[in-house]
C-alpha cells in the first residue's frame, strides 16, 4: 500500500504533505504508518515508518520533531536535533533547507505555514488547548522573527476531528467563552448538557484574526475515516489499549 500524501493548493510548490495511516509496516492497532515515538509499537517499525514518511515528502531531508505537550510554544530550528532531546513544544519554524519539520496528530489539527518569498516554513500541532493558548499566533511571530511577512504567509489546516465527531461538556465550552464570548459560535448543540466543537473552524478563525490572508482547511475528519487516519478519540470510545499517530511534514 502506498503512502497517502495529502497536499494543499495554498502551499503551492513548497514541499509538504499531510500523511495518513497508509503505507507503513506496523500491524494491529498501529497499522500501518504509525510514526508515534511514544507509542508501544515496535520501535524498528516506527523508525522505518518515519523514514518512509520523510522520503514521501522531502527525500534526503532530516526529520525534526518535538515532544508535543499541547502548549503554545514555538521552536526555531537551525540544525537537526536528536529524537532523544526533542524540545517540549508544539510548533517548529525554520528557514534552513534540508530539514523536514514534522508534527504528529491523532485528532488534533496539524497546521502548516509558508512564506515562500522569505523561505520560511513552519508546522504546528493545534489541539484545543494549544489552539486556545495561541500556538498559531506564536508560530507566526517566530516566522516573522526570521524574515517572514505576515501578509505573505499562507496556511493549510490538515485532517483533524470534525465538529460532528467532537462532543464536549459545559466546562469545555465555558473555557472558550470566558476567553472570548464570540467563541460560542464554534459550538453546536448536542445531547443534554453537551456540545459539538468545531476545532478546524476555530483554528482557521485564529489565523484570520492574526492577519493571515490565505488559509486552506482540508475538511477531513480523522474520527470517521478509519481506513485513512488514526484517531485518539475513536480508540478511546472503543476502549482500545492504544492508537497510532500520523505525521504532517513541511520543509525547504
Amino acid at each position: 500500500m502506498t503512502i497517502d500524501v495529502i497536499r494543499a493548493k495554498a502551499l503551492g510548490d513548497i514541499q509538504h504533505g499531510f500523511l495518513g495511516r497508509r503505507g507503513g509496516m506496523s500491524t494491529g492497532a498501529y497499522a500501518s504508518l504509525n510514526v508515534g515515538i511514544g507509542s508501544d509499537d515496535d520501535p524498528a517499525s516506527i523508525v522505518e515508518n518515519r523514514r518512509r514518511a520523510t522520503d514521501a515528502v522531502l527525500p534526503s531531508a532530516r526529520l525534526v520533531g518535538l515532544y508535543q505537550v499541547h502548549s503554545a510554544d514555538a521552536v526555531t530550528v537551525i540544525e537537526p536535533f536528536d529524537d532523544a532531546i526533542r524540545p517540549h513544544a508544539d510548533a517548529l519554524v525554520t528557514n534552513r533547507p534540508g530539514l523536514a519539520l514534522g508534527i504528529l496528530t491523532a485528532d488534533c489539527a496539524p497546521v502548516l505555514f509558508a512564506d515562500a518569498q522569505a523561505g520560511v516554513v513552519a508546522a504546528a500541532h493545534a489541539g484545543w488547548k494549544g489552539a486556545l493558548g495561541g500556538v498559531t499566533d506564536a508560530t507566526i511571530l517566530a516566522m516573522e522573527a526570521i524574515g517572514a511577512h505576515r501578509d505573505r504567509i499562507v496556511v493549510a489546516v490538515g485532517p483533524c476531528i470534525a465538529r460532528a465527531s467532537y462532543e464536549v461538556d459545559e466546562a469545555f465550552i465555558r473555557r472558550f467563552c470566558e476567553s472570548e464570548l464570540e467563541n460560542e459560535r464554534f459550538f453546536a448543540d448536542g445531547r443534554a448538557d453537551h456540545y459539538q466543537f468545531d476545532l478546524e473552524a476555530y483554528v482557521v478563525s485564529r489565523l484570520a484574526v492574526a492577519g493571515i490572508g490565505r488559509i486552506e482547511a482540508l475538511g477531513l475528519d480523522t474520527y470517521t475515516d478509519e481506513d485513512r487516519f488514526f484517531s485518539y478519540r475513536r480508540a478511546t470510545h472503543r476502549d482500545e489499549p492504544s492508537y497510532g499517530r500520523q505525521i504532517s511534514i513541511i520543509g525547504l
